[in-house]
This record gives C-alpha cells, sequence and structure tokens, in this order.
C-alpha cells in the first residue's frame, strides 16, 4: 500500500501544437477514419424514446463499458468532459424497452435465426423464463417458480457438481461479492468470471514477481514520463477516452511505443473528439511500431536484456538501475546467466525482429528516466501469457520503473467491472483480502459466521469439459448459474462449447438480454432471469477501475423493466431458498450493507463503505503499489525470473494466427467494418509478401485451416509481420483448441497455426478427395 495519494485531474494545455496533427485539413476528410458525430447522432436516435434517461445516465453514472473509470462526463486524469462511442454504443443496453411477448414466446427456432447482435436490439428480458426439454418456446413464470426450480434442484446435487459464473460488463463489486459469497454459503468453489479469458495472467504474474494484483500505477503518470509502451495493446480502439492521456502524453513530451504483431491505425493516429483541436487535425500518437512475431515478445525482451548486461560490462549504471536491483529485488544474477545464454540468432528467429531493432528499444529504454507499461491480450491470451508478464515486470524492475511518478505496470481492463472480480471472491483461486492460506481463511471464516470449502474450485474452461463428462462421474457439471456471458462467442471451439451447455442437465441465465447461448437446449431445463443494470439497482453500486480507483455510481430515476432485480439481491434470495434455516448468517441485505461487509472483507477495500453518492469514489492503495521499491511480498522485494523462450514449433506452410477486435465490444459487434482499416469482419490481415508469394491478391478467397476447424474469408493486405495472420474475435475462435490453457492462470489459448489456401486451391482438393472417396464406394 503506497502512502501518495492520487493528485486529481490535470488540465490540458489550451494552446494547439501542430506538428502533431495528422493532417492540415479539417475533420480528417478524406482519411480512413471513424465518424464520431455520425456516430453520436445515431445513438441520440436510437435512444430518442428515452432520451433524458439515456443523459441522465451518461451525466450522473460511471461507465459500465471499459475500466477507465469515467464517473458522469469526467475522470481523475484529465479536467474537461470524457465521451466516447464505446460508451454510447452501449448506452441502448439501459434503456431499451423489454422484448415484445410476441417475438419472446416465439418459437425457439425463429430465435436461433437471430444473430447475436439481432438477438440484443430484441429488448430487455422482462420476467422469468422456463423451457424445459422438449419444449419449443419460452413460458414465463414468476420469480418465486423460478428460485425454487434452481433451488430444488441444487439441493439435490453435490456441491462439487453445480457453477457459477460472472461476466465483466456493468457488474458491480456488490454482484461480485455477493455471487462470491453465496458460492462459499452454498459449499462451491466453482465459480469464476470473465478476467479468466482475459487478465487473469497479469494478476498471477504481477502476484508472484510483485506481489501485486494490480496496476501498480494510475493514468496521470503517462502524462508526463519519458517513454509509454503499448504491449499487445490497442487502447485507441478498446479504451477510446484514453487517447486523450495519450494526447496529454504527447504534450509533455512522452515517446509513445507500440509492440505489436499488426501496426494498428488506430494507434497510429486518432481524431479525438472532445478536444478540439485532436477533432480538426487528428493526433499523431505512437513514435515507434515494434512489429512481433504472434507469441515473440518473452524473445524480444530477452534480447532487450541480454543488451542491456552488455551495457552493463561496458559501463556499469548504463542500461541496469544497480540501487533498485541490490535493495529491492531477488534473483539478478540467474536472470543475467539466463539471458546471456541467448544466441542473437534464436531471439530473432523467435522475435521476428532484427538485433538492431531490440538494441534500438533497449537503448530508448535504458535512457529514459521514467516509463510506464501498459498490456492487454496480446501479452495475456497465450498459453505462456503469464510468462510474458513477468517478462514485463523484469524489464520495469531492471530499470527501476516501480513504485514511483510516472513509472509503473499496468494491464488496462476492458471491461468496467472486470478488475473487483478477483478482489470481491468471485474466483476460483481469490477470496475477498487473499486467497485460501490459512490466515485469510479463518479471518474470513471469522467473519462470515460459516465455513469455506478448502477444495480447489474450477476454471470456465475446466468446467466446460466437466460438463461433458459420464452422468455418473462424480464430477460432471450438472447445472451452471450464469450472469450474463456467452460462450459461444467467447471460448475457442465453438462446437464444443455448444455440446456443453446442451449437455447441462439445468442452465441458468441471469442477464439482461438474450444471446445465443440462451437458446440452447438443456437436458432437463432452461431458466432465465432478468437483472437491472448498475443504474437501475436500489442503493446504487461500485466498479474498480484499472488504476484501482473505486467509484460510486448511484441508483438513476428513470424507466424500469418491471420484474428485473439487482443481481446481488438475485444471489441472496437463491440462498435463502436453498438454506431458509441459516439465511440470518448470510447477510447481504442491502447494497450499503455489502460495501460495510467488503471493508471489512477485504482490507485494502476499507473506505467503500463510505461511498453512498454520486462523485463519491477513492482509491485503494494509493497512487503508486510498491511506492519506493517496496513490495507486499514476504521479503518486501520483487522477484526478477528467468523465463525460457517459449516451445513454438510450425511447419514450412503455416502461418502463426492471432485474433484482434474491430468495432466491437467484447464479443458485442457494433459494425461489420473497422473503421480504421476498413477490414470486414471475414477479412484476413496477410503481410504483402506472404500473398505475393501465394499468388493471392487484395480481396481473394481464401481458406484457414488445421485440425481444429477451417475460417473462410477474404485477403487483406496488412502490416502485419510476415508470417503471421490476424483474424477477427470471436469470428476465428473455430480455429483455436479447446483444452488448451495456461498452466499458472488457465487462459485459454488464442493464437495457433494454420494453412492458408487459396478457397479455389482448398475446394478443388476437397471436390476431388469426395469423388475418390465415392469411387471407392463403388
Amino acid at each position: 500500500m503506497g502512502k501518495t495519494k492520487h493528485s486529481g485531474p490535470t488540465p490540458l494545455p489550451k494552446t494547439p501544437q501542430p506538428n502533431l496533427w495528422v493532417s492540415p485539413i479539417p475533420f480528417g476528410i478524406g482519411k480512413i477514419k471513424p465518424h464520431h458525430i455520425w456516430e453520436t447522432t445515431r445513438v441520440a436516435w436510437e435512444n430518442r424514446d428515452n432520451l433524458r434517461y439515456a443523459t441522465r445516465i451518461l451525466t450522473q453514472g460511471v461507465c459500465d463499458g471499459c475500466a477507465l473509470g469515467v464517473a458522469g462526463l469526467t475522470d481523475q486524469t484529465l479536467t474537461g468532459p470524457h465521451l466516447c462511442t464505446t460508451r454510447l454504443n452501449l448506452l441502448r443496453l439501459n434503456t431499451m424497452a423489454a422484448i415484445p411477448p410476441e417475438i419472446l414466446h416465439d418459437d425457439i427456432d425463429q430465435l436461433r435465426r437471430m444473430n447475436n447482435t439481432q438477438l440484443r436490439k430484441l429488448g430487455r428480458i422482462p420476467y422469468p423464463l422456463l423451457r424445459e426439454a422438449g419444449e419449443c418456446k419460452f413460458r414465463r413464470i414468476s420469480w418465486e417458480e423460478a428460485l425454487q426450480r434452481i433451488a430444488q434442484k441444487m439441493k439435490h446435487t453435490a456441491p462439487h457438481q453445480y457453477a457459477f459464473y460472472l461476466t465483466s460488463r456493468g457488474i458491480t463489486n456488490e454482484s461480485y461479492y455477493a455471487a462470491g459469497k453465496v458460492a462459499r454459503f452454498l459449499g462451491t468453489n466453482h465459480i469464476d468470471n470473465a478476467s479468466r479469458i482475459c487478465h487473469s495472467p497479469s494478476k498471477t504474474a504481477l502476484k508472484r514477481s510483485l506481489g501485486i494484483g494490480a496496476s501498480s500505477c494510475s493514468y496521470n503518470d503517462w502524462i508526463g514520463t519519458d517513454v509509454l509502451v503499448f504491449w499487445g495493446s490497442v487502447a485507441a480502439t478498446n479504451q477510446p477516452v484514453s487517447t486523450k492521456y495519450m494526447y496529454a502524453a504527447k504534450r509533455k513530451g512522452t515517446k509513445i511505443i507500440v509492440v505489436n504483431p499488426y501496426h494498428e491505425p488506430s494507434m497510429d493516429h486518432y481524431w479525438i473528439p472532445s478536444i478540439p483541436e485532436s477533432a480538426l487535425f487528428g493526433t499523431k500518437l505512437a513514435d515507434d511500431f515494434y512489429s512481433v512475431n504472434i507469441g515473440g515478445d518473452i524473445a524480444f525482451m530477452n534480447g532487450v536484456m541480454k543488451h542491456w548486461f552488455a551495457m552493463e560490462e561496458k559501463h556499469s549504471g548504463s542500461a541496469i538501475n544497480h540501487s533498485f536491483v541490490s535493495n529491492h529485488t531477488h534473483g539478478s544474477t540467474e536472470l543475467q546467466k539466463h539471458v546471456c545464454q541467448y544466441e542473437w540468432t534464436d531471439l530473432e528467429k523467435s522475435s521476428g525482429l532484427t538485433r538492431e531493432q531490440m538494441i534500438s528499444f533497449a537503448e530508448c529504454l535504458a535512457q529514459a528516466k521514467s516509463a510506464v507499461f501498459v498490456w492487454s491480450m496480446g501479452l495475456t491470451q497465450h498459453r505462456f501469457g503469464t510468462d510474458n508478464i513477468s517478462q514485463v515486470a523484469n524489464l520495469a524492475m531492471l530499470r527501476g520503473f516501480i513504485g514511483r511518478k510516472h513509472c509503473g505496470v499496468m494491464p488496462i481492463r476492458g471491461h468496467s467491472g472486470v478488475q473487483g472480480a478477483g478482489e470481491m471472491g468471485a474466483d476460483p483461486f481469490s477470496l475477498p483480502g487473499g486467497g485460501f492460506e490459512d490466515q485469510n481463511l479463518a479471518r474470513l471464516e471469522t467473519l462470515w459466521n460459516f465455513p469455506i470449502p478448502r477444495w480447489q474450485g474450477d476454471t470456465v474452461g475446466v468446467t466446460l469439459e466437466n460438463a461433458l463428462l459420464p452422468k455418473d462421474h462424480n464430477q460432471r457439471i450438472k447445472l451452471y448459474y450464469l450472469s450474463g456471458g456467452n460462450f459461444l462467442e467467447t471460448m475457442p471451439d465453438p462446437t464444443f462449447v455448444q455440446d456443453s451447455l446442451q449437455n447441462l442437465e439445468v442452465r441458468v441465465h441471469q442477464d439482461i438480454i438474450l444471446n445465443t447461448s440462451t437458446l440452447l437446449d438443456a437436458q432437463e431445463a432452461v431458466i432465465v432471469l432478468p437483472a437491472m443494470t448498475r443504474y437501475e439497482q436500489n442503493g446504487g453500486g461500485t466498479s474498480t477501475s484499472t488504476e484501482r480507483m473505486v467509484y460510486f455510481s448511484p441508483e438513476i430515476p428513470g424507466p424500469r423493466i418491471e420484474e428485473a432485480r439487482p443481481e446481488w439481491e438475485i444471489y441472496r434470495e437463491l440462498a435463502k431458498h436453498i438454506l431458509p434455516n441459516q439465511i440470518d448468517r448470510l447477510g447481504l441485505e442491502s447494497a450499503k450493507a455489502i460495501r460495510e461487509e467488503i471493508a471489512q472483507a477485504a482490507p485494502e477495500y476499507n473506505g467503500i463503505q463510505h461511498l453512498n453518492q454520486k462523485g463519491d469514489l477513492f482509491q485503494w492503495g494509493g497512487a503508486w503499489l510498491c511506492e519506493d521499491g517496496i513490495c507486499p511480498t514476504p521479503d518486501g522485494r520483487g522477484h526478477l525470473l528467468a523465463i525460457d523462450l517459449p516451445e513454438r514449433r510450425k511447419g514450412e506452410d503455416e502461418f502463426t494466427l492471432t485474433t484482434r477486435r474491430g468495432k466491437q465490444f467484447n464479443s458485442m459487434i457494433y459494425s461489420e467494418v473497422d473503421p480504421f482499416n476498413q477490414a470486414e469482419r471475414e477479412d484476413i490481415l496477410i503481410h504483402k509478401s506472404d500473398a505475393k508469394r501465394l499468388h493471392i491478391k487484395d480481396g481473394d478467397a481464401i481458406v484457414l485451416h488445421n485440425n481444429h476447424g477451417r475460417f473462410h474469408g477474404k485477403a487483406r493486405l496488412a502490416p502485419i509481420r510476415a508470417g503471421n495472420l490476424a483474424v477477427h474475435w470471436p469470428e476465428g475462435n473455430t480455429l483455436f483448441p479447446k483444452g488448451l490453457y495456461e498452466k499458472y492462470a488457465q487462459i485459454p489459448e488464442y493464437n495457433g497455426n494454420v494453412i492458408l489456401e487459396k478457397a479455389e486451391i482448398f475446394y478443388g482438393r476437397k471436390e476431388k478427395r469426395e469423388r475418390e472417396k465415392n469411387k471407392s464406394k463403388g
């Protein structure tokens, strides 16, 4: 816990700086770019039936989109208004009316003809629904019948045979805490959240390297740092308000570097709508791009450290901060020995970068007095994601970029609620205030007044696998309780996911809207429960931003979905139906009561009990974690770890494939065309040299295939590292295997090897095989 407090928002410069302009032509006319004015107009038109309520949400509520933490139209980083199209696009989820009964109760096959976007636009879930095995329509049921049905099933099911999952968009700390506590009250540790498929390696790596589970710094440390590095993060697309922070940093002289296989145009330049100068002429953001191989980051960072140690041999102190390393870390000798064993040729082959490029990056950081490292899915969604993040921590510790102003390591969160999920205990490895250490268990059991199960809970992927175990297997998951989320659109191997979800005996969907997974069959019943948004909940709610700022979002007056309930309240009512004689021990009687309890259960959240009205907030841990280099590890030191190069086998005719995001929020797609590069959802990004070698032209129909699946798309020539390809997520998930997880954090693998062929060649071979097969049968 740091002693320095956040300094609060700072003003932007008022005078223009033409050397940062993208173009002197106003509004980027003729450029490929988002059209923010048109987007804002469209959103206003979509919300015209509830425009006053929509305005109150924007001006009074805490953003339910990304985790930057915009409250109303302001934040704690910069003065002035902040608003982005991501938040605007999500607005309709909060202002829609209920789904009309004639649609909601139509034949299930009619609903299944709709995709996720079409289902989302139908409206809100109005009341509890039930569809039993063999039924072709949802039918309305009462809350009492719904809860009794779920409770009876859980009473007759062993606790290790049911599981809970919570998504992240809009869910409050109060709901996470209630879900985690109720799960343990009912005797299960099978509870997981959306961070499993995004930032779980970040928390795991930062815990083992620095003893922390969140960003060590604040957003305002970007502004004035010497170097700001975005590693596998396209913040301009996923957290658009961050472009204002980048603009402010550029005005202070910060150098921005992006490390990513694809040269993302949104990180190159951006027209920031709430800054007049930028809205007119655009802003140049990144100064340098390092186009690494997919999965080549560990080699790149080992190359950087190898050069630093070489610099030290010539001149001590030229690259390594010896005072920080000797006083605040362990493992420097082992790390030096490890990285220096690698030959430059091996590092070049693995990283995709030349020795000169790695040296250039190394010397840039060696000359910097401060730096902030920011990363996202490009580093985490690998089978070695935890090692990727520990490498980032290695770089920061060797240079002493930890625990002081304008320095730090930041896993930038893409969802408004996800930072608090594990900290509230909605996680199989975590409890409020820590993990499953004896001391924390004893403390919580005293506070909660009931025993906490000791056995290890399963993560999302394992839970889905266990739903397919034989009926008599004692680990088979029979009931899955899902608060939001859509595994069909987010997990690898959608066919496996569908089989798994349909093999569950009972599936509960607690949500505000329908999605494609809600419409799948179950062996016994599918039960749907209507939830409130964060803006509708009595007593308000809180969420935690990437920079550990805990914001209070008040209940906002407006229209209501009549039977929707607060998510935390639904969990409590379920527990009451299952263990009615013990419910007095559970608590969770109001949002305010939950916050008061969180302050005791999670000591770092002491202060949340005082958040009760609009504008209330506090930052747990202070401005910087590990302040002055003191880490919350047993010995107070950070741990430098020797990280091996990952084994990355690839055949001569294979490419390495990864995913990227377009105009979307998580799996919710808002446009079929990316406004920054004009790529359509089926486009496959390929380097021009690879396309030329395979005689492929821009727009040609091509097929990607491997042992897991195939993807039919179009070639789009793009500045991506040769030998690498990128497809949109989640469309490309058919090409990634089930059951392949990162060994420490258990995030699924979202990268793989594929063969690329022109469609005419692929189908020609397929037809030939079919003819030969039929001929042999004849």
